[in-house]
């Protein structure tokens, strides 16, 4: 095989449509858009609009809001921190911190901290620091007989 004898499969690839290109072509003259009309000019939006009724998407009112600051943390389970350290990607025996879990690859990025969340089993007795944690999480570490230390408070995480 030579670079000149590279090709693609038959039918892989396809010459694009050119429209307006005479009578011939099949599709000349409208260019497949029919006669006359907005529709068959360029240049037309009107994809929300009902023939000059106010808009289904203005009729319906607007709920919710979006806080602008607030807090986004990286989530991190019990189960993916106790696989770590049975991968030997973690020590166990020293605290396992946020700047650590970085380190071995558990978490990507900080962001503003990392929550730590209950899901899977935890068995080494650790000691870990970290920006938040939920409830499960922070007794399922003290029942393995290990120590889950929050360095913010929950509500100074919120705002």
């Amino acid at each position: 095989m030579r670079l000149n004898e590279l090709h693609d499969n038959p039918g892989a690839t396809k010459n694009r449509k050119r429209v307006g290109r005479g009578a011939g072509s099949g599709t000349g003259k409208t260019g497949g858009r029919g006669i006359k009309g907005q529709k068959s000019r360029s240049g037309v939006a009107i994809k929300g609009f009902e023939g000059g009724q106010m808009p289904l998407y203005q009729r319906l009112p607007k709920r919710g809001f979006t806080k602008p600051n607030r807090k986004e943390f990286s989530v991190l389970n019990l189960g993916m921190i106790q696989k770590f350290i049975d991968a030997k990607k973690l020590d166990a025996k020293a605290a396992i911190t946020e700047d650590a879990l970085i380190a071995c690859g558990l978490v990507r990025r900080k962001l503003d901290g990392i929550r730590v969340l209950a899901k899977g089993e935890i068995t080494s007795k650790v000691t870990i620091e970290v920006t938040g944690a939920s409830a499960g999480a922070v007794e399922a570490v003290e029942k393995a007989g290990g120590k889950l230390t929050v360095t913010a408070t929950p509500k100074a995480a919120a705002e």
